[in-house]
């Protein structure tokens, strides 16, 4: 799967690729679709809800830039994958998902692989993790119509956001990097398709 679907498309952030070799993605998938678990597609994870394809997984990591010692927002935690990810790369995950039983499954595969630095919370993701604040990189999981206002006060100077901006249909992934109290720098990277960022800042 990384040798094809995530080095083979142009993904060369070495930190990436390494922990993308390691994580078992058939964990987070259920038992009837593990046999496409390798495959470069989103799969259903139950309540409308699914796991992202892993070479969007792979650009929306790298595009953080994560060097090691971060502490990490993620919002829409669905299956838990891309928090693997993560918890692998940075220091601290903490991931909100509004879907209670998502959040459950997710804290089980996380445990079995003994993956320690995840906080879970169980909340509505539009308005961050305000006490938690602020974080080095932002990475959402759902598309917006817009950036909630909230990510940008909750992230570092010198921290990146990335996130699908746009339609319930089709969003573009945008990288935000926070330069000052009050300068961005934004950058449109490529076309996507998320599910909805449901709550009081999004949809």
């Amino acid at each position: 799967m990384v040798e094809q679907h995530i080095v083979g498309k142009g993904v060369v952030d070495q930190r990436v690729i390494e922990v993308m070799s390691a994580i078992p993605r058939h964990l987070f998938v259920e038992a009837g679709l593990r046999s496409h678990a390798y495959g470069d597609a989103a799969l259903p994870i139950g309540e409308k809800q699914t796991i992202s394809q892993p070479y969007i997984v792979a650009v929306m990591t790298a595009a953080l830039e994560l060097q090691g010692d971060e502490r990490v927002l993620e919002i829409g935690t669905g299956s838990g994958y891309q928090t693997a990810i993560l918890a692998k790369l940075v220091k601290r995950v903490y991931s909100i998902e509004r879907i209670a039983l998502l959040a459950g499954r997710a804290r089980k595969v996380l445990d079995q692989l003994q993956l320690s630095n995840v906080n879970i919370k169980i909340a509505d993701g539009t308005v961050g993790w305000n006490d938690q604040a602020p974080f080095s990189g932002i990475l959402v999981a759902a598309g917006s119509p817009n950036i909630p206002q909230k990510y940008l006060d909750q992230l570092e100077i010198g921290g990146r956001l990335v996130m699908p901006v746009g339609d319930q249909k089709q969003q573009v992934l945008i990288r935000i990097t926070r330069k000052g109290t009050d300068q961005f720098d934004q950058e449109r990277m490529m076309g996507c398709r998320f599910v909805p960022l449901i709550g009081e800042q999004g949809w």
